[in-house]
């Protein structure tokens, strides 16, 4: 336990686990009294001193890669289905016409597979974020 004068000698990174108490001269009326500081315009930070703009650069990249990678295996998965319905359709193609819809099937599945593992690589860094910042007290709301 550390003692100060004065709130501002408290580093950052601590402020957000003071506990202020008054001690009055004997004979004062207030009793002493532990109340959380209340400080105007200071930026809420974690129990590191990271604020909210620390854990958005932290957490944006990522949304933003996760939202790249669900639009290209969105638009790859409906370019898969068509090429499927074309090869139901092709009853009577010859077997060199549907070698090459398999073969554009199979290509449109990679890309699926790499999208998905993209997608799949954004969610669990987002999740590991999303525990550290819970770890280090941060507001949920930092991460939205």
């Amino acid at each position: 336990m550390n003692y100060a004068d004065d709130y501002n000698n408290i580093p950052p990174a601590y402020r957000g686990r003071v506990e202020i108490e008054w001690v009055h001269e004997e004979g004062s009326t207030p009793p002493i009294q532990k109340m959380a500081p209340q400080r105007q315009g200071e930026t809420r930070r974690d129990i590191y001193g990271q604020d909210e703009a620390y854990w958005k650069a932290k957490v944006h990249p990522w949304k933003e890669f996760l939202k790249t990678a669900e639009a290209n295996y969105d638009s790859v998965h409906e370019k898969f289905m068509k090429k499927a319905m074309e090869l139901s359709r092709m009853r009577f193609a010859s077997r060199g016409q549907h070698r090459i819809k398999i073969m554009e099937l199979d290509k449109a599945k990679e890309e699926m597979l790499k999208y998905a593992d993209q997608i799949g690589e954004a969610k669990e860094a987002l999740e590991k974020i999303s525990k550290e910042a819970e770890e280090s007290k941060a507001n949920p709301d930092w991460l939205k």
